[in-house]
């Protein structure tokens, strides 16, 4: 199926917010390039395509989905087929993608392989893994059980394990834990209650060792590395905001403001060029209704109901490029094609949609 959307493409669209870096958007685009939408429909009864990766040969996507395993497209010929799964516990269970069955079936979301030199052949390419109930996990390239790396920070536990980059050059994978308090399936409870609890962490593939590196966040969720590895972006969707964290330079480990936005940011995903999309999950229709008891910047708080002042148009997704000026903005067009949208990975000229709720993943080709 095909769903007309837009893609808006601009260098003058930005926004300014006080005396803040970035602010998205200024919706007036000085180009706006019509293309369809299609459905890559996953297996019946199963949902969630949150993360979306391809392997060192190109091949995929892959996708984790609503009943714990992790999904590998080989084409209309053969669809769908199963190429790993999070969980040893999943033998008997009934893993039907429901909320109750995740901590015993997993709920694999962040995925990314590695695709360094030393990583690329197809014998050592790897898959990392942020599973909400299991952490932070790795796979070799034939699939199979994954086995987990890091389960808990600090002596704290990874309670919500969401997203993740690698850093293949400096050994490091960079993921975040959305909260110590809320699981995945509760999700919503750390939004409304302005849950604060959540953590930047960085696993080193040497020591095996993980590094607490932000505290004290509301709902951290994606997060990609710069080019040359010298800041990360994070998106906090709590404060729906992307902080920007330094790795090298004269403000290693420190963080300052990227963007705010206006709709909750999801995962953030690097374009071959250096660019970033960030797709926003609207949460449309969950949220709007739901009593509030913390704060955030950009929502106004009306007799205890979250009132979310949305942006022109249907914007799904920005690009942002590493200065935080905006390259283009994905247009939903008020449909449902591209509704609750978790992702958008940029590859070969087609962008790859994401969603943590959908029973597919959409894809929009351009030209």
């Amino acid at each position: 199926m095909k769903k007309r959307v837009a893609v808006c493409c601009s260098p003058l669209l930005v926004a300014l917010w006080a005396a803040a870096a970035a602010v998205v958007v200024c919706w007036a685009p000085l180009l706006e390039a019509s293309m369809e939408a299609e459905e890559l429909h996953l297996p019946g009864g199963v949902f969630g395509p949150e993360s979306i990766a391809f392997d060192c040969r190109g091949e995929g996507p892959y996708a984790g989905v609503s009943d714990g395993r992790i999904l590998k497209w080989k084409g209309p010929a053969l669809g769908w087929t199963l190429f790993a799964v999070t969980s040893p516990n999943r033998e008997g269970k009934e893993c039907n993608g429901e909320p109750e069955t995740e901590p015993a079936c997993g709920r694999p979301l962040g995925l990314k392989f590695d695709h360094s030199l030393s990583s690329s052949s197809s014998s050592s390419c790897e898959l990392y893994i942020a599973d909400a109930y299991y952490g932070l996990l790795a796979v070799g390239p034939h699939g199979g059980l994954a086995r987990q790396l890091a389960s808990s920070a600090h002596g704290v536990p990874l309670r919500f394990t969401n997203a993740l980059d690698i850093d293949s050059q400096n050994a490091a994978v960079y993921f975040t834990d959305s909260s110590t308090l809320f699981q995945r399936r509760v999700w919503v409870s750390s939004i409304m209650k302005g849950d604060k609890t959540g953590r930047l962490l960085k696993y080193d593939l040497r020591t095996k060792n993980v590094t607490v590196l932000l505290n004290g966040l509301a709902f951290p969720n994606g997060v990609a590395l710069s080019t040359n590895s010298s800041f990360l972006l994070m998106a906090e969707t709590g404060t729906l905001r992307i902080l920007k964290f330094w790795l090298k330079g004269p403000k290693t480990h420190t963080a300052e403001i990227f963007a705010e936005l206006e709709r909750f940011p999801d995962n953030i995903k690097r374009t071959d060029n250096g660019d970033f999309w960030i797709a926003m999950n609207t949460a449309r229709g969950k949220l709007e209704t739901q009593t509030w008891t913390g704060e955030s910047r950009g929502v106004t708080l009306q007799h205890g109901e979250v009132k979310i002042p949305w942006l022109r148009g249907d914007p799904v997704a920005v690009k942002l490029d590493e200065r935080g000026a905006v390259k283009g903005m994905l247009d939903g067009g008020g449909g449902q094609a591209l509704e609750s949208v978790s992702e958008v990975e940029e590859s070969r000229g087609r962008l790859w949609i994401g969603s943590a709720v959908k029973a597919y993943i959409g894809l929009i080709i351009n030209g």
